[in-house]
């Protein structure tokens, strides 16, 4: 989107499924030619990998993390527009990567407290077979602490695309512990599903729900994709009315970015398409809002619609800068004040260290003021808005005033509100979101 919007893929360096603001990034592995990257690999390989993670430990007293994401990077083919690490699985590295992934994840239990949120992400996790389901829920059982789950107090997700759902995958996944199902439809319309590059039948969406919910699995949430080309606004209602249809708890709607390398970018250079009119996007954001609205949804944040009591908690923790612990290829964490990310490569990752750390790429030190930004990021995106007061205080009186005059001048415009001692997005200012968070952004010197 031109200037209104803070999207799902937008400045996410430092997310996994959602999105989190990184102000000018130091240049990653990912954006160096092979030879170079495979370099920095090997000189990263060693103690500067565990660094984020000593550190978190040797803090006398720090609670413990309540979150974790997991990657599985699988795929039975690569969608154009995902830019997300993954690859087509040939199915024979499962197995090694599951052990990887297992010892990964002994290693960083150390740094948890009783878990309240698991999401794994991928890729497309629901293609991992079963047995090796299996044993990683077995290994999160024994080596953290899962007590919240008990008391019904906790939150496993795990993404599934439809045409790779079974009943004997579900079954195991119930038995684990998983109590929410992320499913990813994107569309009901078999043409821009081709053209999005999606394999399966709209048909099999509703096939999959019905198998989760038998299953007693208890909450399900659909993503949906926007502003595909060729999409008409009659188009987007047929999908908002399938999805709304069905027995859901939670919707996901992003507008369809274009992310650099990924083969969609390359498609509209081609000229095989053209973006979606500015004007329609804006109306095809409007109509999922009334639509989910009228359906008992609540937006809680800019891309996101829960019946109440059902906002994803996880995704929360990402928007509220929590910390998380992050295991698998390409996964990002925050812990103790560090941004890290795993190598995203697989053949790197499968190699790790004697302590089980996974090599990383990236690392970012504790730095109050980057907090700041992205709080603004992420944390205007929310219903609940910001806190002012704690927002700030990480800034000097300079910065700080700097930001509350401009805030300001939003509020005078009817875009920004301060209620409560919390800055929220009205109405109007939801459209600005991304150009609202900018300008306060732009101030801090």
């Amino acid at each position: 989107m031109h200037g209104r919007y803070i999207l799902r893929t937008a400045a996410r360096r430092w997310g996994n499924r959602e999105p989190l603001a990184t102000i000018s990034p130091p240049q990653s592995v990912t954006d160096l030619s092979d030879d170079t990257a495979l370099s920095r690999l090997r000189q990263l390989e060693a103690a500067s990998a565990k660094i984020p993670v000593r550190d978190a430990l040797a803090q006398p007293g720090r609670p413990g993390v309540s979150s974790i994401y997991i990657h599985i990077p699988f795929c039975s083919h690569k969608c154009h527009y995902c830019d997300f690490y993954s690859f087509v699985d040939s199915r024979d590295r499962q197995r090694a990567f599951t052990s990887r992934l297992i010892r990964e994840l002994a290693s960083l239990a150390p740094l948890a407290g009783p878990v309240q949120t698991i999401f794994v992400g991928g890729g497309t996790p629901s293609l991992l077979k079963a047995e090796l389901w299996q044993e990683l829920l077995a290994s999160l059982q024994e080596t953290y602490d899962l007590s919240p789950f008990l008391k019904g107090d906790g939150e496993f997700t795990v993404e599934c695309n439809p045409e790779s759902v079974s009943e004997e995958l579900l079954g195991v996944l119930k038995s684990g512990g998983v109590n929410r199902i992320s499913m990813g439809a994107q569309s009901f319309n078999p043409e821009h599903l081709k053209t999005l590059e999606r394999l399966h039948n709209p048909a099999s969406v509703p096939v999959a729900v019905e198998l989760v919910r038998n299953a007693g699995i208890d909450r399900v949430s659909v993503d949906l994709i926007y502003a595909i080309p060729g999409q008409s606004l009659q188009d987007l209602e047929h999908d908002l009315r399938h999805a709304l249809a069905m027995p859901i708890e939670h919707l996901s709607c992003y507008e369809l970015t274009y992310e650099p390398n990924t083969a969609m970018t390359k498609r509209l250079g081609m000229g095989e398409f053209v973006r979606t009119p500015e004007e329609l996007e804006i109306e095809m954001f409007e109509l999922v809002g009334a639509m989910a609205t009228q359906a008992g949804f609540e937006r809680y944040e800019v891309s996101n619609y829960a019946k109440p009591g059902c906002e994803c908690r996880h995704n929360l923790a990402y928007w509220k800068q929590d910390e998380w612990i992050a295991a698998g290829p390409s996964a990002s964490a925050h812990i103790g004040g560090h941004r890290y990310k795993n190598v995203p490569r697989l053949e790197s990752y499968l190699t790790g260290d004697d302590e089980g750390f996974a090599m990383i790429v990236d690392h970012e030190p504790p730095d109050p003021v980057r907090l700041v930004q992205e709080k603004l990021m992420t944390g205007l995106r929310l219903r609940e808005g910001l806190d002012v007061d704690s927002l700030l205080e990480n800034l000097n009186a300079a910065n700080a005033r700097r930001v509350r005059e401009t805030a300001t001048e939003f509020e005078n415009l009817g875009q920004l509100e301060r209620t409560e001692g919390r800055w929220k997005l009205t109405p109007s200012g939801v459209l600005l979101a991304d150009g609202i968070a900018g300008s306060l952004l732009s101030v801090i010197a």
